[in-house]
């Protein structure tokens, strides 16, 4: 094991039939490791694999969550006056470590979560990515400096960082999700409080390590573990205590909105990515082989649990009958299974029991509906598997690519997010109907069409309501330098990554520095100007 993971690990004694260990794992705060005050605990347990503990971790307590806020309010003047591109140095030394451990936090992130060593690896990349783009913004916090109405004075705009930020993201993502809100966080100058996702409390460790190890001050970042209804609350009502700057939150639109009035009613920032239906709009003029593949990899790559999934799959009747003949092929070959194991997995088990337990609910609601399944059952066990999988599926936990067609709009299965591979699939009579379709969910995260027809790509990408657009590709994926968020239910307007991002993380100073040595007041000492009285003969100029 590499030293940043062995580093400050204990191991403990379990039941694991595995060769791998099963660690004790500590909050981080002030740069200490630490355990929770009253010394309750709760253990991260592979998804693909129940028998396997990674890791028994703190389950914080309110005064746990007080200290680390703490830690963050004594670091913040140090590191908000460490210049910019000082800061930006640290954030590159950290990419510059993820590329050293990529190989083996990709294979934690795939044990810890489930999802696929190759997406594991994606992901990763990601936070390199995050990490390297915002190395050289720290030379380029710019402001403005503007010239005056007023003669001997001089005009500027700075940056200045909000303070305290309370980060908090969805065990979907552990590695890029954080790195997006952080790295542009503590780029500006703030410190860091971080929520770890309770299903990538190991993950989210080892990057806490790294991000030590690449010369961060103590306090700057400070490290939580717990449940959302403990150390999540926690940190929420901290901001109704006047000790949280601003909440970044990704995950369900419910928790989000209340995030939202809690962060309100302080006149507090909040950035807040949440859920999505996504639609996929295919015409008759696409190259139905790339079509097929795209909504198939939205529909059920990271087994459907991306905020970006595809949710509406959206044909143009013309062309249904031939789609959905070539998707359920496709479908129906999925492979699924433990990726650690088998090659070629598309996609490996929930994240956890919880998400599991909330998608076979979610599922009822097509059947309520009377939505047509054509292909679906369930959860995966030994007397119930389809010929794709792989592995024992009594061990984890595993669920059927499901399909329901005959949806329409007036169905909630049209409007809900289901979060897990299922897809919902409705007709579209023609362009204008499915632009409609695509725009009646309450959701405007992510959106994509694929068609050959150019005034068709122009009409939807200026039509769609939607933070995020893709034409001729999948609905899901993103780059470290391109704006990501949604509108409607899907967010509040700010957005993750690329240079935009920093406008969530800080905000505009304006300076005005007289020179003059006597008062002087805009607008009211201002010279008019008079204009010229001569007037000038039009007639002779024609």
């Amino acid at each position: 094991m590499p030293a940043v993971l062995e580093t400050g690990l204990e191991f403990i004694e379990t039941d694991n039939q595995n060769d791998l260990p099963c660690v004790k794992g500590f909050n981080i705060i002030n740069g200490m490791l630490t355990v929770a005050n009253d010394e309750k605990t709760f253990q991260s347990i592979n998804p693909a694999n129940t028998d396997d503990c990674l890791g028994e971790f703190p389950l914080s307590t309110k005064e746990d969550i007080n200290n680390a806020i703490l830690a963050a309010r004594n670091a913040f003047t140090k590191w908000s006056n460490t210049p910019a591109p000082t800061r930006g140095q640290i954030i590159g030394n950290m990419g510059r470590l993820l590329m050293d451990y990529k190989d083996v936090l990709v294979r934690l992130q795939a044990r810890e979560i489930g999802k696929t060593i190759k997406e594991c690896g994606g992901e990763i990349q990601e936070a390199i990515d995050t990490c390297l783009f915002f190395q050289s913004e720290g030379r380029r916090l710019y402001g403005q400096t503007v010239n005056s109405e007023l003669p001997n004075k001089e005009l500027f705009t700075y940056r200045r960082p909000l303070g305290v930020c309370g980060i908090i993201n969805s065990c979907n993502f552990p590695s890029a999700v954080p790195f997006w809100k952080m790295i542009p966080a503590i780029m500006c100058g703030n410190t860091c409080v971080w929520k770890s996702p309770q299903d990538a409390p190991l993950l989210s460790f080892a990057l806490a390590r790294i991000m030590h190890q690449a010369g961060l001050p103590n306090g700057v970042i400070n490290l939580v573990h717990g449940k959302g209804s403990g150390a999540g609350q926690y940190l929420i009502d901290a901001v109704d205590e006047g000790k949280i700057n601003k909440i970044s939150f990704t995950g369900s639109t419910e928790v989000g909105k209340n995030i939202g009035e809690v962060c309100g009613r302080n006149l507090v920032s909040c950035s807040l990515e949440l859920g999505g239906k996504n639609p996929l709009v295919v015409m008759p003029s696409a190259d139905m082989e790339n079509a097929v593949q795209g909504a198939y990899w939205a529909g059920f790559g990271t087994a459907g649990q991306r905020c970006t999934s595809l949710g509406n799959l959206i044909l143009h009747e013309d062309i249904y009958d031939e789609f959905m003949e070539k998707f359920m092929q496709k479908v129906k070959s999925t492979l699924i299974g433990d990726s650690s194991k088998y090659e070629g997995m598309l996609y490996g088990p929930m994240l956890s029991e919880k998400y599991a337990n909330d998608f076979l609910e979610a599922i009822k609601i097509c059947e309520i509906d009377g939505a047509k399944k054509i292909y679906g059952n369930g959860r995966i066990d030994s007397k119930n598997k389809p010929d794709g999988f792989h592995g024992d599926p009594d061990k984890g936990i595993f669920m059927w690519p499901h399909v329901y067609e005959n949806v329409t709009e007036n169905m909630n299965c049209f409007h809900e997010e289901l979060f897990g591979p299922a897809v919902t699939v409705v007709k579209a009579k023609d362009f204008d109907h499915a632009l409609h379709l695509a725009n009646a969910s309450p959701y405007g995260l992510s959106s994509a069409i694929y068609t050959n027809d150019r005034m068709e790509a122009y009409l939807f990408k200026s039509g769609i309501r939607s933070g995020m657009t893709s034409i001729n590709n999948s609905t899901s994926g993103a780059e470290a330098h391109l704006p990501f968020g949604g509108v409607k239910n899907s967010g509040n307007g700010t957005r993750e990554s690329g240079i935009w991002v920093i406008e969530a993380y800080s905000y505009w100073h304006a300076v005005n520095d007289e020179l003059s040595g006597k008062l002087q007041l805009a607008q009211m000492d201002v010279d008019e100007i008079e204009m010229s009285e001569m007037e000038v003969d039009w007639a002779q100029l024609s």
